[in-house]
């Protein structure tokens, strides 16, 4: 049995997807702008419950950077507001397609349609419910957004500042909506809800998306966990490679696009690792080696299998010593989440295989996996990184978010 209130829930949404997915491109831009300008009118309300959650956060303990993914300030309420902005500047997928026409005189049209219902199921990252929220929106799809309890009061707030303000706007009201009941049973029934639930898309932790993947009937496009891996080649230019490194280990340890293990190629280690090294500890990471790693850096800590398998999400860096870029491959190999993986490298022959090699969502030659980002592909807010194969892979943004519907015309031709 489903819960009545969910059920409501359901039925609102589902009623709301009937006419948002009509909605024009100019009346959905009207209401991210008005969505916009409310962040900035509440700010000091959804900073006030913001800070009700930071507060209970850290009385239970949670680690710095899970606090610091939770909390708001009045320059990222500007940022999220910016965000929403530059949704209204992207091109509208819905309706996009093309048309052929067959011997038989048929007219085919391929058109890009909304999913309908999402539901965001995801962890204590306020901004999510506000980029996942315009997101939807924009493509014509209705979203049930269900946070983390950390973020509730924050998300309470937020979920009602910009859905009233969607509303005021002209949309139907339902289309944005908050679970607000914190008993995982709800989640465990909206997973279940496919009358009313077109997709569900979970964004967080390992536990939280598997428990999602393995549990769902519901349709689940798989954000993933970030094991991100940098393989430090012998031909790599060494100054590229620390600044790489540095920037995917400390910019932002908390997400997934962060590198969480360094694989050195055993020619140049003895030279490379101190360099790195250093450089690692002015920045106050701790590393965990491999045992060819420990006896290089004795300050360096051994690491255990957990090492190779554990999104770290904070100012931890796994390192290995391998023997060359097959051994990098292999390692890749065993302990990918498929997500992204970055070669440092001046070696052509070598940059190539590692990109026509590696099976992840985003391969990159020289550069920071922390690129890995909707925003910095040119998509603008994402509404998470997909790495699985089926219908989306990479940052997922407004495309990402519709799907095809074939219509055809005909003048009374029939099937002989």
């Amino acid at each position: 049995m489903f819960h009545p209130e969910l059920i409501e829930i359901g039925r609102k949404a589902k009623k709301a997807a009937r006419q948002l997915a009509f909605a024009s491109t100019e009346s959905k831009n009207n209401a991210l702008i008005a969505m916009s300008e409310a962040l900035i009118n509440n700010e000091q309300e959804i900073l006030k419950a913001n800070g009700l959650d930071v507060q209970a956060a850290e009385e239970k303990g949670l680690k710095k950077s899970l606090v610091n993914r939770l909390r708001l300030t009045a320059s990222s309420i500007r940022q999220i507001s910016q965000s929403l902005q530059e949704v209204v500047a992207l091109r509208d997928p819905v309706g996009e397609g093309e048309v052929w026409t067959r011997p038989n005189g048929l007219r085919i049209q391929q058109t890009r349609v909304p999913l309908g219902v999402v539901a965001m199921i995801y962890e204590a990252r306020p901004n999510v419910t506000v980029d996942a929220a315009a997101l939807c929106l924009k493509s014509g799809n209705v979203v049930i957004l269900r946070g983390g309890s950390e973020a509730l009061e924050s998300n309470k707030v937020l979920t009602r500042v910009i859905a009233e303000a969607a509303e005021e706007s002209g949309l139907p009201g339902g289309c944005i909506q908050l679970i607000r009941e914190t008993n995982r049973e709800w989640v465990q029934q909206l997973m279940r809800l496919n009358d009313y639930v077109d997709v569900i898309i979970p964004r967080g932790g390992a536990g939280l998306i598997q428990t999602v993947v393995q549990n769902a009937t519901v349709p689940v496009i798989e954000t993933g966990t970030g094991m991100c891996h940098a393989f430090v080649d012998r031909d790599a230019d060494y100054q590229k490679a620390i600044a790489i490194v540095i920037n995917a280990k400390t910019q932002n340890p908390g997400v997934c696009n962060a590198l969480e293990t360094m694989l050195v190629d055993e020619g140049i280690a003895r030279d490379f690792l101190p360099l790195i090294g250093e450089e690692l500890k002015k920045h106050h990471v701790e590393l965990k080696g491999c045992p060819k790693t420990c006896e290089i850096l004795t300050y360096a800590l051994p690491a255990t299998e957990e090492d190779w398998v554990s999104e770290h999400l904070d100012l931890i860096l796994s390192v290995k010593v391998v023997t060359d870029l097959d051994g990098a491959l292999d390692h890749i190999y065993q302990y990918t989440t498929k997500h992204s993986e970055t070669i440092i490298t001046e070696h052509y022959t070598k940059a190539q295989r590692f990109l026509k090699e590696i099976d992840a969502a985003a391969v990159y030659v020289n550069a920071s996996t922390r690129f890995t980002d909707g925003g910095r592909f040119g998509f603008g807010a994402e509404i998470g990184i997909s790495t699985q194969k089926l219908h989306a892979r990479g940052p997922m943004g407004l495309r990402e978010l519709t799907t095809i519907k074939y219509m055809i015309f005909g003048d009374g031709q029939i099937v002989k």
